[in-house]
């Protein structure tokens, strides 16, 4: 059983399945894949996406404000709360921090990553953190805020082994996407090699980051398999062990399949 712990189906392009996103959904399940989680980054756009996902059983949906999203609404801890109570979000996110892309004061930033892992903590769902570039301060915030009360995932992980390890102290997961298949990720590897298994998931983050063999093209959930692919060669085992293994992790983590509703 393949699980994509993390894509943006809302997102993803439809033209090679006609536009009809029944049609999406039927090649990925034919692919191999069991289970995907529908990943929010603003609160404008939380309604469509669950609209576009409403009824499939194998799909779960977040709710959050992604740090590179600056003209969108801000979340308050009860109304984040109250969005996952009601809808059946299986989590909190994504947030963090990327100072990639933002300069200047970015005070705005962190403390809506602090907002995040209160409802989080409140709510009491796994949090989906993105970092980039902001390793210190990541890590720093979740110590303070108390992020390993919530737990969660560091997805699409990009960053040190140090980083790696101080987010497992804290409890929690490490995902990979298809950049752990790039020719210039071998530090990335590195870490792959080093994770323990039971804390182990993967993602595409479709429709971004397609893996090789299908790099520089647009991403979906299908592809996963490859990043399966690739872990099961870092780590010695079978494509089919590493995705039996990571969607047990998926489901321990974020609990078994809700139907997302509209």
């Amino acid at each position: 059983m393949l699980v994509d712990s993390h894509c943006h189906l809302d997102r993803v392009d439809l033209t090679p399945y006609g536009g009809h996103f029944a049609e999406l959904m039927d090649a990925t399940r034919d692919s191999g894949v069991r289970h995907m989680l529908c990943v929010c980054i603003d609160l404008e756009g939380f309604d469509a996406m669950r609209a576009k996902v409403a009824g499939q059983p194998d799909v779960s949906i977040s709710v959050g404000v992604h740090p590179n999203e600056q003209n969108t609404r801000e979340p308050t801890v009860d109304e984040l709360v109250r969005l996952a109570d009601s809808t059946g979000a299986v989590a909190i996110g994504e947030t963090g921090l990327d100072y990639h892309y933002n300069q200047g004061d970015l005070d705005w930033q962190r403390e809506r990553f602090r907002v995040h892992i209160a409802a989080g903590r409140q709510s009491r769902r796994p949090l989906i953190i993105h970092t980039r570039d902001a390793r210190d301060d990541t890590i720093a915030i979740m110590r303070e805020a108390g992020a390993d009360q919530a737990g969660g995932v560091m997805h699409c992980f990009t960053e040190t082994w140090d980083m790696a390890a101080q987010a497992l102290e804290l409890g929690f997961y490490i995902s990979f996407s298809g950049i752990v298949t790039f020719k210039s990720a071998e530090s990335l590897r590195e870490v792959a090699r080093r994770v323990p298994l039971e804390r182990l998931l993967i993602e595409t983050d479709s429709p971004y980051l397609a893996p090789v063999p299908h790099r520089g093209k647009k991403n979906e959930p299908k592809y996963v398999r490859h990043v399966a692919e690739k872990i099961g060669e870092l780590r010695g085992m079978s494509a089919e062990a590493v995705a039996e293994l990571t969607a047990e992790n998926y489901f321990r983590l974020f609990g078994e399949p809700v139907i997302a509703s509209n």
